[in-house]
């Protein structure tokens, strides 16, 4: 079998808008997700967490709670079925909250701690809000600041490497003309996809089925045959719709609840998360305390980058914010030094958010740059421009392609940067200050292993089957323009069949290297059924099928550094008597390899520069020292970025072709929040003269720092 792309004629499909393919199914509410699906004898679990942030479990009063009407089983740590947790996954150990009702202990507020089961979510419910659960109670900590004790580097980081160094920093410094050294923060921030965690797990034919919201049915499926140790093949999950992702809805305890319950009544159990129960058990983005040191010469050429970057992490299972890694492929020096430290605290784990490490990082980087930039007297542009690398600064290997200058460029004529007077606090509009920024974007184009499997029909249709995921992407779309494209037929002769365990191994939908990894499997199927069918002799009625491994052609993929790029720009307007920042126009322009759907692919990058908005301006998390738990974990409590706040809001891109990629594709889930907030927070200095470092810019901070004595006030 081979695993190689051979060039095709194109059909036009790939690169053509095209709408999605269960768009009508979507509007009309025939698609159906996880928590909607019928199932014969359903019944429902409520999940009962912690109230304490540490220490163990006395004892769960569930008599009374299973008296009720309804009322089927109380699980908890002392009936629950055993699980395993050693084993080792594609990100390492597991989570330890995964093993659910395995001991007494509370390791933070919101642990699981009961499911209560009955025949209806009513009845569920009311038992498990009813049922007493008493605590020994502990001191916690869950007090995040920077350089706090505790903060650590860690020695096993299996993303990327916890620390980067060469040349001599503090030197570098000292013999620089122009340094800045500032300290940025980002708050804890919340994934909040529309659709709640969902899931439904039944035995069937001896097979556990699940049909659950994620990201990666087989990713789900193998880990749960490891927790309950059992064959892989005796597993199905399948995920026909997801209500958005963002790297909340990989395996989670929902799922784990639902097989073990339906293991103890054997009956079909579903478990749907509530929007405060999301807040505990699926995940965040940690805050982060970030510091950049940079020093250059007059001309603004980099002697030095030093970026130190700190975030939280429980204390059952180390999940670290790469914050510092967004620099190392965007700007060199003859010293440069990146690092990411950690404290544990008595806090859930934080998990991926989209843009994890690049979107928070970018925010202190980017606002660093215009800050040199400003006391160079140099434009923000330009500096970047000086600083453009030849290859990778840590790691010295070849750009796959870069063309950030390009974005530039394209970004700056179009929002029309040249008029642009470079003194803050010049341009009045009636109550308002208006200003201008820009800030870079780049994310990791990454790419996995995956199979597929394609069949060339009777009819002369075609049949796509990968575990693919769409998460409201438009993912299902663009791999039928892909593999219409390959095989060289209208894009209507396509079925495709995703998001099913069945159909094999495959990248989840994350970091950017979903379509990507699914299209070479496609495309690489696509060409051994081509070999298949010229063979001649007809297609049987079961049609012909070949199957594709892209896990050899992966691993041959030539060493480099490869990204996808972007140039982000804002216009905001500052009301200093209100404290009020509208952001009143948004242009970001992409670098992102070979565009499938410029529909769905613009829809991607404006969802990001949304989230970008939101980041500077509302959202923020707050956790109470004394109960260890959050104020307000809720929609009406966890301000985002409402329609009104949003304003028009410009993506596009520039051609970035890679000759010597075989699929040419980069991923554009993740680049467009990267960077957003950087341009809005350059832009309100440039309207008020005020560098806000901390997020969000709320009312109260422009208030305090229009009133503070000083120049450049640190808001």
């Amino acid at each position: 079998m081979t695993t190689t792309t051979e060039p095709r004629a194109v059909t036009g499909a790939v690169g053509a808008s095209r709408t999605r393919l269960e768009g009508w199914d979507k509007v009309t509410g025939a698609a159906r997700y996880a928590s909607e699906i019928p199932f014969a004898e359903l019944t429902h679990g409520w999940l009962v967490l912690s109230t304490i942030a540490r220490g163990r479990i006395r004892s769960v009063e569930s008599a009374p709670v299973l008296a009720m009407p309804g009322v089927l089983a109380v699980l908890h740590h002392g009936n629950a079925p055993r699980v395993s947790g050693d084993y080792t996954g594609p990100l390492g150990s597991p989570d330890p909250i995964l093993q659910v009702f395995q001991h007494d202990r509370v390791p933070h507020v919101g642990w699981p701690v009961a499911l209560v089961v009955a025949e209806t979510p009513e009845q569920a419910r009311e038992a498990a809000e009813t049922l007493i659960v008493r605590y020994d109670e502990e001191p916690h900590d869950v007090a995040f600041s920077a350089g706090r004790p505790g903060m650590y580097t860690p020695e096993n980081s299996p993303m990327s490497a916890a620390e980067t160094a060469k040349g001599d920093l503090e030197a570098e410094l000292a013999a620089s003309a122009v340094v800045v050294d500032a300290e940025y923060t980002t708050p804890e921030e919340h994934h909040s996809p529309l659709e709640p965690h969902a899931a439904m797990a039944r035995w069937d034919s001896g097979r556990l089925e699940v049909v659950d919201s994620n990201q990666g049915s087989r990713f789900v499926a193998d880990e749960l045959a490891k927790l309950f140790s059992l064959d892989p093949d005796s597993v199905r999950v399948r995920s026909e719709h997801v209500g958005g992702g963002f790297g909340a809805k990989a395996t989670r305890p929902h799922v784990v609840l639902a097989a073990m319950a339906a293991t103890v009544l054997h009956r079909p159990v579903r478990v749907v998360l509530t929007r405060r129960q999301m807040f505990s058990v699926v995940g965040y983005r940690s805050p982060t305390a970030q510091r950049i040191r940079l020093g250059a010469d007059p001309d603004g050429r980099l002697r030095a980058f030093d970026h130190q970057a700190e975030s939280l992490t429980s204390t059952v299972h180390e999940f670290i914010e790469r914050s510092a890694d967004f620099g190392r492929p965007m700007y060199d020096a003859e010293a440069h030094h990146t690092v990411n430290r950690v404290v544990q605290l008595d806090v859930p784990t934080p998990s991926w958010m989209r843009a994890p490490g690049e979107a928070p990082g970018s925010f202190a980087l980017e606002s660093a740059l215009d800050e040199l930039a400003e006391k160079c007297a140099m434009d923000p542009i330009t500096l970047r421009a000086r600083n453009e690398p030849e290859v990778g600064p840590v790691s010295g290997l070849p750009f796959s392609s870069r063309r950030m200058l390009a974005c530039f460029e394209e970004g700056a004529r179009r929002f029309g940067w040249a008029d642009r007077d470079p003194r803050p606090g010049t341009r009045r509009e009636g109550r308002w200050l208006l200003g201008t920024g820009t800030a870079a974007a780049t994310f990791p184009s990454g790419v996995a292993p995956s199979t597929a499997a394609v069949t060339a029909e009777a009819d002369g249709t075609f049949t796509v089957r990968i575990t693919a995921a769409d998460i409201g992407t438009g993912a299902r779309t663009a791999l039928a323009l892909v593999a219409a494209d390959a095989l060289e037929v209208a894009p209507e002769r396509i079925h495709m069949k995703i998001a099913d365990s069945d159909f094999g191994p495959a990248m989840i939908a994350g970091g950017s290297m979903g379509t990507r990894s699914w299209a070479w499997a496609i495309t690489a199927a696509v060409s051994e059924l081509r070999e298949q069918l010229a063979l001649g002799g007809g297609i049987p009625p079961q049609g012909i099928t070949a199957r594709s491994d892209t896990g050899e052609a992966v691993m041959a993929l030539a060493k480099k550094e490869r990204h996808t790029f972007g140039a982000q720009f804002a216009e905001v307007a500052v009301d200093i008597a209100s404290g009020e920042v509208r952001v009143r126009r948004m242009l970001g322009i992409f670098a992102a390899g070979r565009i499938v759907n410029p529909l769905t692919a613009r829809s991607q990058f404006i969802g990001g520069m949304t989230w970008g908005l939101s980041m500077a301006l509302h959202e923020e998390a707050v956790r109470d020292q004394a109960s260890g738990g959050h104020v307000g974990a809720d929609l009406a409590g966890y301000h985002f970025a409402a329609h009104a706040d949003v304003p028009p809001i410009e993506a596009d891109w520039v051609d970035d072709p890679d000759p010597d990629d075989p699929v040419g594709i980069k991923g554009i889930g993740e680049v467009g929040i990267v960077g957003a907030a950087a341009a809005i927070a350059n832009a309100v200095w440039h309207a008020t003269g005020v560098r806000h470092r901390h997020l969000p810019i709320r009312p109260d901070r422009v208030l305090a720092a229009a009133t503070a004595p000083g120049g450049d006030r640190d808001a």
